[in-house]
């Protein structure tokens, strides 16, 4: 397993350069055990966890992401979502885009397997559920025990 090492002050009194939630720009420079080295904004190296990461990655790929945590060892945690609820948003849309696309249902619930959400939402089953529950308190779908139905407009 490759260790990565990223670039940060050592300074304590020095303003921290990356905050949690920042939208940052990655190359993504190599594969590790553990994920993917990704050097943010051209100064600084960071980590995409495997388990995090639901599409495809190449090395040398240009990519938007996100400092999801600057840890006490000075490591930077990232992620190609916005971190915590404000990313339900937009997760939000892309299921309701999918259910408008598949006619308005989708055989898919808080039950299916972590993969078959990854690979048709490109979103983790915990987002999945967060997403789900906003527009089911929204009214916009019902949840039915083989699926989830956008509803219809009266």
């Amino acid at each position: 397993m490759k260790n990565y090492e990223p670039k940060i002050s050592r300074d304590p009194q020095e303003k921290p350069l990356f905050e949690e939630s920042q939208k940052v720009a990655l190359v993504i420079s190599s594969r590790t055990d553990m994920g993917f080295v990704a050097l943010i904004n051209g100064t600084h190296k960071g980590l995409l966890y495997r388990n995090e990461v639901f599409q495809p990655l190449k090395i040398g790929q240009e990519i938007d992401g996100f400092i999801k945590k600057v840890r006490d060892e000075k490591r930077i945690d990232l992620c190609l979502q916005k971190p915590g609820y404000e990313a339900i948003g937009g997760m939000s849309g892309k299921i309701m885009d999918k259910l408008q696309q598949w006619g308005g249902f989708i055989a898919v619930t808080d039950k299916s397997p972590p993969k078959e959400i990854a690979d048709l939402f490109g979103m983790s089953k915990k987002t999945f559920k967060k997403a789900v529950g906003n527009l089911y308190k929204k009214r916009l779908i019902t949840l039915e025990k083989d699926g989830i139905r956008l509803k219809e407009e009266k």
